[in-house]
């Protein structure tokens, strides 16, 4: 089941990635997606557990895990999915994000 008030969300199989890390390290199931500058398409996706959800977060939550993005991030992820696959290549978190104009193939960077 997936709560949202903001227009993001997170699937299932990448709630379910998030609440077995953070039953490993102990802490609480909280992902934080942010934004930064950088990455070889001009912004960059950056992932951790987060041990709050801070009063201006948005967040949304599927299956008992929280997804919370900061103010100024928020805006470059909006209408996103937030995603864990599984491949030959490995295994990573992905963001389908539909503002992303171009992308690199790595696919955690990105420019609008």
């Amino acid at each position: 089941m997936t709560t949202s008030s903001i227009d993001i969300s997170l699937s299932a199989s990448a709630a379910q990635r998030v609440a077995a890390i953070a039953a490993k390290q102990a802490k609480p199931a909280i992902l934080r997606l942010s934004v930064e500058g950088g990455g070889c398409s001009g912004f960059q996706y950056r992932f951790g557990l987060a041990d709050t959800v801070e009063a201006d977060d948005s967040v949304t939550q599927t299956d008992g895990v929280t997804l919370v993005v900061d103010p100024v991030s928020i805006d470059l992820v909006r209408g996103s999915e937030v995603d864990f696959v599984e491949s030959l290549g490995g295994a990573a978190f992905r963001v389908t994000n539909p503002q992303a104009a171009s992308g690199c193939g790595c696919g955690t960077s990105f420019a609008v």
